[in-house]
């Protein structure tokens, strides 16, 4: 009996022993899984001027903001965000990925930073911290030139075509059902130029798509398609970067300084062409 007495304290000391262990295997996975810059008080900032390079990620389909000319991505946010790699005196390296993998990318740490017509929302903000806005935009809606849909309340009950991710998308989606407009189904697109080629084969109805970009598809399809006056929904394009991190504030110095010196105005006059 007092064999077996020994042999149960030896193995609950044992058990002890391995729940302790445990314990502190799953602190140190989950610190150094963590954001440098929130958990461990270290600076993003300094960080990237000691590598000496800084990652921008977008996803290059999106006309006026980020597009390809040739092998080159050009555009209001490729010129935004060289200019916060020349404020930091680094040099600019841009990953070309799908637009709903570019938050990740940033909430992750494996990109520096997001400018890619992004809109600040309050689900984004779970797992990004957004800089001060710097562009106004708006959700708009393409139609055949012959559609009978003329206004965004002639959506409802019809097939939408959207860039996936993006806040068309969830616009459009609606699945907490607080938005006015209740499509019959939402077809999800990489590239806003498959919608509309879509569209145009008469396989759905309308697509839904930011406004500038929107303008440059209507006018490379010129008597096929056209905009609505009427916007989907407003909204604000700001700069995503990983929680806690102080490029934010670095990022919005840049920002205030290209909008009090006029270069964000004439960035924007180069790419958006008022008639």
């Amino acid at each position: 009996m007092k064999k077996k007495i020994l042999s149960l304290i030896a193995v609950a000391a044992c058990a002890i022993s391995m729940i302790g262990c445990g314990s502190s295997s799953n602190a140190t996975s989950g610190s150094s899984s963590a954001s440098g810059s929130k958990s461990s008080g270290t600076s993003q900032v300094a960080a990237i001027k000691k590598k000496g390079t800084i990652n921008w990620v977008t996803n290059a389909e999106f006309e006026p903001f980020e597009y390809k000319d040739g092998n080159k991505i050009i555009g209001i946010d490729a010129e935004i965000a060289q200019a916060i790699a020349d404020d930091l005196g680094v040099k600019l390296n841009v990953n070309d990925i799908a637009f709903d993998s570019c938050v990740p990318a940033v909430s992750t740490g494996k990109d520096d930073f997001c400018a890619a017509g992004l809109t600040d929302t309050p689900d984004r903000e779970k797992n990004v911290d957004f800089t001060n806005s710097y562009f106004n935009a708006s959700q708009a809606i393409v139609v055949t030139k012959d559609s009978k849909i003329s206004s965004r309340s002639d959506l409802n009950g019809k097939t939408v075509g959207v860039q996936q991710g993006t806040t068309g998308d969830t616009y459009c989606t609606n699945e907490k059902g607080e938005n006015d407009i209740k499509v019959n189904e939402v077809k999800r697109y990489n590239k806003p130029m498959d919608a509309v080629s879509d569209l145009i084969a008469g396989r759905i109805d309308a697509v839904v798509i930011d406004n500038f970009p929107a303008e440059k598809l209507v006018s490379k399809n010129s008597g096929k398609i056209k905009k609505l006056d009427e916007a989907l929904s407003e909204e604000k394009y700001a700069i995503a970067v990983p929680k806690g991190s102080d490029l934010k504030d670095e990022i919005n110095k840049v920002l205030k300084k290209l909008e009090s010196d006029g270069t964000l105005d004439k960035i924007n006059s180069k790419y958006i062409k008022t008639e």
